[in-house]
C-alpha cells in the first residue's frame, strides 16, 4: 500500500461529531476497529462471542443485538435474555463501557414475519402478527431490564405504520416504561422505508413524542430527509458502496468493502450531507 493508513484521519473532527447533536455510528463487523479509531462504531454482540484477544475501545461504541439475522435465519430468538446479558457484561468488561446496547426486539418487516425470498435472500418467517411481535418486544425489554437494571439497554419501537408504532408506545407506557426518560429509543423496521414519505412520517410522529431516537441502518437519503430528527443513527452502507467501486488509490485489495480507510471517508461524506437546520417535515409533506 502506497498510502500510510495514518494519513487518513481516524479521529472525530473536533467540534463536529455530526449534524447538530446527532451521533452517527459506523457499522462494522470488524471489532478490532475499536482500537484503530475514536469515531463512533456500531457492532453486533455476536462479533464478540468468540473473542479471545480483546481490543479496548478508543472511542464511543454501541452494541446491536443481531435480531435481524436471528429472526431471518431462525424465525425466533435462540439466544436467551440471560445469555444476551452475560454477553453484554463480557463486552463491557473487556472492551470498555458502551453507549448502549439494543434490546432483543422483534422486527416487523413483511419478510421477517411472512418469510420467503426477498431481494435474493431467504427468510424463514416467524408467521406471527405485528401485534405479537410488539408484545414480545416489550416483554423482552422488561425481562432484560429486570435481569440487568445497571446495563444501558435501549428499548426499540416496532411497527409498520404510524398507528402501529403508536400502539407500541402505549404498550411500553402501560408496562411502566417512560420512553421520554430513556437515553435512547431505537426505531425499528424503518430501514427500508427511511427515504420514503411513509418512513419520514413515522420518524416525525415518533420524534414528536420527545423520544431520543436511534435510526437503525440509515443511508444518506434517509439521513438527508430525517437525520435532524434523530439523536443517533448507524449505517453499514459504506461496505456495499465500496464493493461496487474500485479500491482507494494505493490499496492492494480488490475493493474496499472491509476497509477502515474507505469507511471513514464515506462517513465524513454522510455527515456533511445531513441538514443542520431544523426543518419541519410535516409542513413539507403537506405542501407536496
Amino acid at each position: 500500500m502506497n498510502a500510510d493508513p495514518t494519513t487518513i484521519p481516524r479521529a472525530r473532527t473536533a467540534g463536529a461529531p455530526a449534524a447538530g447533536s446527532m451521533r452517527f455510528y459506523l457499522t462494522t463487523h470488524k471489532r478490532h476497529w475499536l482500537r484503530l479509531t475514536d469515531v463512533p462504531l456500531f457492532l453486533k454482540s455476536e462479533h464478540f462471542d468468540r473473542a479471545v484477544k480483546w481490543d479496548v475501545a478508543q472511542g464511543p461504541y454501541a452494541v446491536d443485538s443481531g435480531g435481524f439475522m436471528e429472526l431471518k435465519e431462525k424465525g425466533t430468538w435462540t439466544r436467551t435474555p440471560r445469555q444476551y446479558i452475560d454477553s453484554l457484561r463480557r463486552i463491557w468488561e473487556h472492551a470498555g463501557p458502551y453507549d448502549w446496547a439494543a434490546q432483543q426486539d422483534w422486527m416487523c418487516e413483511d419478510a421477517i414475519i411472512h418469510g420467503g425470498t426477498f431481494g435474493g435472500q431467504y427468510f424463514v418467517g416467524t408467521h406471527l402478527s405485528v401485534a405479537e411481535h410488539q408484545r414480545l418486544t416489550v416483554a423482552n425489554f422488561l425481562e432484560l431490564r429486570s435481569l440487568a437494571p445497571d446495563l444501558r439497554i435501549a428499548p426499540v419501537l416496532q411497527g409498520r405504520s404510524i398507528p402501529q408504532y403508536e400502539r407500541c408506545v402505549e404498550l411500553f407506557e402501560n408496562a411502566g416504561v417512560d420512553l421520554r426518560r430513556e437515553p435512547v429509543v431505537g426505531l425499528g423496521s424503518v430501514c427500508r422505508l427511511q427515504s420514503t414519505r411513509e418512513g419520514a412520517a413515522i420518524v416525525t410522529a415518533m420524534a414528536a413524542h420527545g423520544f431520543k431516537l436511534h435510526g437503525f441502518g440509515f443511508k444518506i437519503l434517509g439521513l438527508e430527509r430525517v437525520g435532524h430528527l434523530l439523536a443517533s443513527a448507524d449505517s453499514a452502507a459504506w461496505s456495499s458502496h465500496a464493493r461496487r467501486r474500485p479500491p482507494l488509490p494505493g490499496h492492494p485489495h480488490k475493493n474496499c468493502a472491509n476497509c477502515i480507510d474507505y469507511a471513514l471517508k464515506w462517513r465524513e461524506r454522510v455527515i456533511s450531507a445531513i441538514p443542520t437546520h431544523r426543518q419541519t417535515l410535516l409542513t413539507d409533506q403537506e405542501a407536496a
